[in-house]
């Protein structure tokens, strides 16, 4: 069938064709959204979940809804080699210009200016021209004491305040946000205590990996009482067929029921496998319906894609310990593993493996379940594991 009108579509945050199985979670950012513009206290939302879930997805749906109901918003994604200060700033500024071109009358914008000035000296941003825009004296004893617990409530005030006079709401949105210092996230949640202290119209809405509820736990105690933690995981085997029927079928194209089930046999219903065995069954397929034996047919050009592009790419970024210590993972099979039948596999001690774990933990490769457990981030990743390594060679 024709490449072009393939309505699947794999890729990092793209927008599937159609959004199933996450009602519950929309509903309960619209309701967020709709509380905080009002000025009702209410938790901010701080999604978790593996990689290929679709959190991306849902974070750009929230934030079209967040736009729909009258929110400045600001979208960042968060990395490991580069500071929040650096990140949120230039989002910052545009919002706040945003807001002095809107109608209203009183200085709060312009003090959310003159903060933000403070606030980019305070952390030293070194990216070109820093002051390029803000020709404007900075608010001096205002988010400029170099201590961004300090500093980052502060501005937040600010900018909140600004939206508030002008009528309006303002949401930040962080994608990968697991991936912030400690300090940097720390800061994020006192900022957003503040925000619930004053009752001011900013809220946060944000994505990572499983360790997140653990990483704001360890580094405010009262992380819980501000946010909600909402599990994304996979579809129903129901959603997942409604994820490939209904685009397709919109088409002029039907998925036989024993290729779905196919699909989500191999997917285990996760949305972005989903697409890429959608994508690539669509393009095998030279008329409808879409059949097992062509979904069957389908599989190694999917493999070889997600081999290539979605695994290879986190592959490359280890270590030769890092791809070792993954490799034994692999080799005691599916699912959780013991952290002691790793040591075992590898020939180790715990405090050997140690700095290795906590390296793969931080570059989101692997989690910790339950204690005692590690499990990989990525689904499939085990078996991808193999293929890249046949070779393992238990200590």
């Amino acid at each position: 069938m024709d490449p072009i009108n393939n309505p699947f579509s794999p890729g990092a945050g793209a927008p599937p064709p159609e959004l199933v199985g996450r009602d519950p979670l929309l509903e309960q950012a619209r309701i967020l959204l709709g509380r905080v513009k009002q000025k009702r206290p209410e938790k901010s939302l701080l999604l978790t979940g593996l990689r290929g879930v679709g959190k991306t997805v849902l974070l750009n749906e929230i934030e079209r809804m967040a736009n729909t109901a009258g929110y400045q918003t600001i979208l960042i994604e968060a990395h490991e080699e580069k500071p929040l200060g650096e990140l949120i700033y230039p989002a910052l500024r545009r919002l706040l210009y945003e807001l002095d071109r809107a109608a209203g009358t009183g200085d709060k914008v312009k003090r959310g200016l003159a903060v933000l000035r403070s606030f980019i000296g305070s952390i030293k941003l070194t990216v070109g021209d820093v002051a390029l825009g803000l020709d404007i004296e900075s608010a001096k004893g205002t988010a400029d004491s170099g201590d961004l617990e300090i500093d980052l409530p502060n501005l937040f005030v600010a900018i909140a305040e600004a939206a508030e006079e002008r009528g309006s709401a303002v949401a930040i949105l962080v994608d990968e946000i697991q991936y912030l210092s400690q300090k940097e996230l720390g800061a994020i949640i006192m900022a957003m205590h503040k925000m619930q202290q004053k009752q001011l119209p900013l809220v946060l809405l944000a994505a990572g990996l499983p360790v997140l509820p653990g990483m704001a736990g360890e580094s405010k105690s009262y992380a819980e009482r501000l946010f909600n933690f909402p599990d994304i995981g996979a579809l129903s085997a129901d959603d997942a067929a409604k994820a490939l029927r209904d685009p397709a079928r919109e088409a002029g194209v039907e998925f036989r029921e024993d290729a779905l089930q196919e699909v989500f046999r191999l997917t285990r219903g996760y949305p972005y496998f989903i697409q890429e065995w959608g994508y690539q069954s669509w393009n095998m397929a030279s008329a409808s319906p879409i059949t097992l034996r062509i979904v069957q047919d389908a599989t190694p050009e999917v493999m070889r894609r997600l081999d290539r592009n979605f695994f290879r790419v986190r592959f490359d970024r280890l270590t030769p310990g890092e791809k070792n210590f993954l490799r034994a993972m692999a080799h005691l099979g599916p699912g959780n593993q013991r952290t002691g039948d790793i040591v075992a596999a590898l020939g180790m001690s715990v405090k050997g493996i140690g700095p290795v774990r906590s390296k793969l933990i931080k570059k989101g490769m692997i989690y910790s379940p339950a204690h005692g457990d590690m499990a990989f981030t990525v689904l499939l990743f085990d078996e991808f594991m193999v293929r890249a390594i046949p070779e393992f060679m238990p200590g």
